[in-house]
């Protein structure tokens, strides 16, 4: 089971309260994450990642263990306290202003 907090905006979008839960098979990634978060609540689809490039969308962070991983590759593997789940992968909405 992977933990993973969303922003406010998006738990609203696919009324969820709380962290996510998710089983996800095989590595432990980015990317398989985000495939099995979008599976479970279609209406995400897009919102965190480009639905054509699969890049992370310019104002959303990836944070765990107190690390960005936003610039990491999607297939590196994440760190062992999120596959455990002691630690949950967190989306993070930027905030921008001028």
């Amino acid at each position: 089971m992977i933990r993973v907090l969303l922003p406010a905006h998006l738990r609203t979008l696919a009324q969820i309260k709380g962290e996510v839960q998710l089983d996800v098979i095989g590595a432990v990634t980015q990317r398989s994450v985000l495939d099995a978060l979008e599976e479970r609540y279609p209406m995400l689809c897009g919102t965190i990642r480009d639905h054509d490039t699969q890049q992370r969308r310019p104002f959303l962070r990836f944070f765990a263990c107190e690390e960005d991983l936003s610039h990491e590759s999607p297939d590196a593997p994440l760190p062992e306290a999120v596959v455990t789940a002691a630690e949950p992968l967190i989306v993070l909405g930027a905030v921008a202003g001028g």
